[in-house]
C-alpha cells in the first residue's frame, strides 16, 4: 500500500512542478509551492485512480485531476489552519503557511491554489472532451464552495461547544470533507460518460468515504502524539468540536467506519477484481496514525 501510495504522490508532485514551472514567475509562488509540497499522502488521488481502475480510465488523466483536487484540499488545509479558522501553527511536521509566510500571504496563496485546480482541469493538455472538462469543472466548484468544503467549515467552526445531532454532524463532515471525496469518485465514472444513475452511486460512494476518512481523522486527534500525527492533536476535544467521537464514543465510532467499509465493499465489488485496491485503501484510511 505504502510503495503505491508513494508512486502516485510522486506522479502527481511531478506533475505539479511542471505545470507551476510554466506559469509567471509571482511573488506568491514560494507560498503556493510551501502549502502543496510535500503535500500529504495523497490519499484523495489514490482513491481517484482505485477507482478510475475500476473503469479502465487512463492513469495520466487521473493523474491531472488529482492534482487538481490535491490543489484544492491544500488550499483549504492553509485556510483551516489560520487564525480566524482552527488556528493550527503546524501541518504537515513543519509550520503553517500562515506562520511562515504571514496571513495575508496565506490567504492569497490558498486562493491562487484554489483557482490553479480549475486551470489544471481547463488545461489543453488534459486528452478529455471539452463537453467532460466543463462538467468536471462544474462539479468540482461545487464541492469547494458554500456547498461544501466552506460552508462544511463554517458549520464546523459554528457547532463548537454545542449539542449537535448525529445527523447534522454526519451533514458538516460529508461538506467538509466527503464532497472532494464524491467528486474523486464521480470524476471517473463522468470521463466514462456513466449514465446518471451510476455517477450518483459513485458520489454517494465517494461521500461514504469522505466520512470514513473525517472520522479517522478525528480517531487520530483523539488518540495520536502530535509528534506521530504531524500536527496538533487534542484539539477537538479542547474546542468542544463537534465529531462523531464526541457523540457515539471511541469505540462506536471505530463499529461506524467498520460498516462504511463493509458497505463500500460490498458495493464495489461487481467492478471486478480491481476493486481490491480501494478495500486496501479504505483500511489503510481507518488504521493510519496521521
Amino acid at each position: 500500500m505504502k510503495t503505491k501510495l508513494n508512486k502516485i504522490a510522486n506522479d502527481t508532485n511531478i506533475f505539479l512542478k511542471k505545470f507551476l514551472n510554466k506559469q509567471n514567475n509571482s511573488k506568491l509562488l514560494p507560498a503556493m509551492k510551501y502549502g502543496l509540497f510535500p503535500g500529504g499522502k495523497k490519499i484523495r488521488s489514490k482513491i481517484l485512480i482505485d477507482i478510475g481502475s475500476l473503469l479502465a480510465i487512463n492513469y495520466k488523466t487521473l493523474i491531472a485531476i488529482g492534482a487538481a483536487v490535491e490543489c484544492i484540499h491544500a488550499y483549504s488545509l492553509i485556510h483551516d489552519d489560520l487564525p480566524c479558522m482552527d488556528n493550527d501553527k503546524i501541518r504537515r511536521g513543519k509550520p503553517s503557511t500562515h506562520i511562515k509566510f504571514g496571513e495575508s500571504t496565506a490567504v492569497l496563496a490558498g486562493n491562487s491554489l484554489l483557482t490553479m485546480a480549475f486551470e489544471i482541469l481547463a488545461s489543453s493538455s488534459l486528452q478529455i472532451s471539452e463537453k467532460i472538462k466543463i462538467n468536471l469543472i462544474k462539479r468540482l466548484s461545487e464541492c469547494s464552495g458554500h456547498l461544501g468544503i466552506a460552508g462544511g467549515q463554517y458549520l464546523d467552526l459554528s457547532y463548537e461547544k454545542k449539542k449537535i445531532s448525529k445527523n447534522k454532524i454526519i451533514e458538516m463532515e460529508i461538506k467538509k470533507t466527503g464532497k472532494l471525496f464524491s467528486f474523486c469518485c464521480a470524476a471517473p465514472a463522468i470521463i466514462k460518460k456513466k449514465n446518471t444513475k451510476e455517477i450518483k452511486f459513485f458520489e454517494n460512494t465517494g461521500s461514504d468515504i469522505g466520512l470514513l476518512f473525517q472520522i479517522a481523522d478525528d480517531l487520530i486527534d483523539f488518540k495520536v502524539s502530535s509528534k506521530v500525527a504531524g500536527k496538533k492533536t487534542g484539539k477537538d476535544q479542547k474546542k468542544g468540536k463537534a465529531t462523531l467521537i464526541s457523540l457515539l464514543g471511541y469505540m462506536n465510532a471505530i463499529q461506524y467506519c467498520d460498516k462504511i467499509i463493509l458497505k463500500t465493499n460490498k458495493n464495489l465489488k461487481r467492478y471486478g477484481s480491481n476493486s481490491k485496491n480501494i478495500k486496501e485503501t479504505l483500511n489503510y484510511i481507518l488504521h493510519r496514525k496521521k
